[in-house]
């Protein structure tokens, strides 16, 4: 499964050199993800078990600069289900292009909130994993 979410460039996102400051992707990818899981229904699910997915590593490469009123799409998906961690891959673009500003990898483990600790994406877990890889 694939979803887009947008966001209008602002004023606020901006840095010295008038386009948007690199740790302004984070938040526009962490929104994204937010977006993904809502529409998936992953965060009651997740909270129903007990369960939060935590972001472990980011890999992001910086392509080509934003610039105020600039519309972002950024398309989310999740790209591999590991034993214990998952990966979402996430392409930001400028909204009606092919230009892309910014991808990045976004691996995460899915954490036993009673225990703090990571726990193994099996069984049903896994399952729900893998219907997301499905598009």
């Amino acid at each position: 499964m694939s979803q887009i979410s947008f966001v209008t460039v602002r004023g606020y996102h901006l840095d010295v050199y008038q386009h948007v400051n690199n740790a302004r992707y984070l938040e526009f990818l962490e929104d994204a993800r937010w977006q993904y899981l809502e529409e998936t229904g992953d965060i009651e699910y997740f909270q129903s078990l007990g369960l939060a997915w935590v972001i472990v590593n980011i890999n992001i490469s910086y392509r080509t600069g934003a610039y105020m009123g600039q519309v972002l799409a950024i398309e989310t998906k999740l790209s591999k289900v590991g034993n214990k961690s998952a990966v979402f891959n996430q392409v930001i673009t400028v909204k009606g292009t092919e230009t892309v500003v910014a991808d990045a990898d976004i691996t995460f483990v899915v954490l036993d909130q009673k225990t703090g600790k990571a726990i193994p994406i099996e069984d049903d877990l896994r399952e729900r994993f893998n219907q997301h890889l499905i598009d």
